[in-house]
């Protein structure tokens, strides 16, 4: 079922009104509480994509305007960067109050930094998630340094943000320069998860560099290639989203994952397959093992395993691997490693000479052996011979029936 959006108010520290929106789904199964770029809003596209991807993977959503920014309340001249992070705890008791505290906070460039300096007031949190955030607050400084005088001298000058015009006063930039993030990302004591673009050209990929040096385990960094930093291409938005949704699946998991046990393994010999009701990524169950198949992200996946070819060829080098060390042991021979690489492709019959098939495309798969050991060229030649009958191998190779039934 689509996801619904639901319009949400609450009161700032001043007893100002805050304006959101919940994108929520039918059951969720955790809330999380999302907080925008420096002079954005709630409906920045990468706020509302990622918002709208969260919902539909079951976690519901909240993203609001700051004071004095988008259809909230108050004068923006007199927030400051303490004040977003009032704010941000403020949101957080409106989900506790209406619905649940929320799970996860993610924050989107300085609405990053914020959600760091927050997390400590925010004890259901479990995970953390920033995109282009500055490691510290007084990064953003930098946007309005040809005003600097003028603030300073004046109290206050009026500065040109994203083709709209905002007044920054002395105690924005004395609140940003007094404020360190250093000792919240230490102690942050939650999952926290970095994305960055290298080629950011308003926050350095450097700031996430420090932001990850000073966070303890567990905490993960993924670079979003050629992103710009407002995301404002889909796809950017959309895997960041879908990233976000298989990561923090260990640290909020679904009601349906808490009562896994209950739910009886695959009998011996048999694989079990289920997806996860959006996207391609696949958990995979055998008699005693768990293990995760997807699609790379160019093709609409998250990246969160192997693709099912790799599956298979990883079947046929693993299966290959053991039959060389059985026959090795067995034959007390000194075989000290082996290696085995595949790699598989789809050629033209006619350039294929042990095919079958004389038109259209065949599957190809080249597999590559390398055996280490004090081995005679007998042994080595015979080795590859054996190679050949491992059973993963003979059946590829054999006819094979495939019934699908329900």
């Amino acid at each position: 079922m689509k996801p619904k959006r639901k319009k949400a108010q609450f009161l700032n520290r001043e007893g100002e009104t805050l304006a959101g929106l919940l994108e929520t789904p039918e059951s969720p199964h955790a809330y999380a509480l999302f907080a925008h770029c420096f002079t954005c809003s709630k409906d920045i596209a990468a706020a509302s994509r990622i918002s709208r991807a969260l919902a539909g993977r079951g976690i519901a959503t909240l993203r609001f305007d700051f004071t004095g920014l988008g259809n909230s309340d108050g004068d923006f001249a007199n927030t400051n960067f303490s004040s977003n992070v009032a704010d941000l705890v403020a949101a957080a008791d409106y989900l506790r109050s209406e619905y649940q505290a929320p799970g996860m906070l993610i924050g989107h460039s300085l609405g990053g930094a914020a959600v760091l300096a927050a997390a400590g007031q925010i004890a259901e949190a479990k995970a953390v998630v920033t995109i282009g955030a500055p490691s510290d607050p007084g990064h953003v400084a930098h946007l309005f340094a040809d005003h600097m005088d003028d603030i300073h001298g004046e109290g206050s000058a009026e500065v040109h943000l994203g083709g709209r015009r905002f007044h920054i006063k002395k105690q924005f930039l004395d609140d940003i320069s007094s404020t360190s993030l250093e000792g919240h990302v230490a102690q942050l004591k939650k999952a926290l998860l970095i994305f960055h673009a290298p080629f950011d050209d308003t926050v350095s990929i450097d700031e996430a560099g420090r932001i990850y040096a000073r966070a303890k385990h567990p905490k993960s960094f993924i670079s979003l290639d050629n992103a710009d930093h407002l995301l404002t291409k889909k796809a950017d938005s959309e895997y960041v989203a879908a990233t976000i949704g298989a990561w923090v699946g260990r640290y909020l998991p679904a009601p349906e994952e808490e009562k896994a046990p209950t739910r009886p393994r695959p009998a011996k010999g048999e694989v079990e397959v289920r997806d996860r009701g959006t996207g391609f990524t696949q958990e995979v169950a055998s008699h005693r093992h768990d293990w995760t198949a997807d699609e790379p992200a160019e093709y609409g996946g998250a990246d969160t395993g192997p693709n099912p070819y790799e599956i298979l060829l990883s079947a046929l080098g693993a299966c290959t691997s053991m039959t060389l060390r059985m026959y090795a042991n067995r034959k007390k021979l000194e075989l000290t490693r082996i290696q085995v690489n595949l790699v598989h492709e789809r050629i033209h019959a006619e350039d294929c000479e042990a095919c079958e098939s004389e038109s259209g495309l065949v599957d190809h798969i080249v597999k590559t052996i390398r055996i280490d050991g004090d081995l005679t060229q007998t042994q080595r030649e015979r080795l590859l011979q054996i190679a050949e009958r491992c059973p993963v191998n003979r059946t590829l190779h054999n006819e094979l029936l495939i019934e699908s039934k329900t």
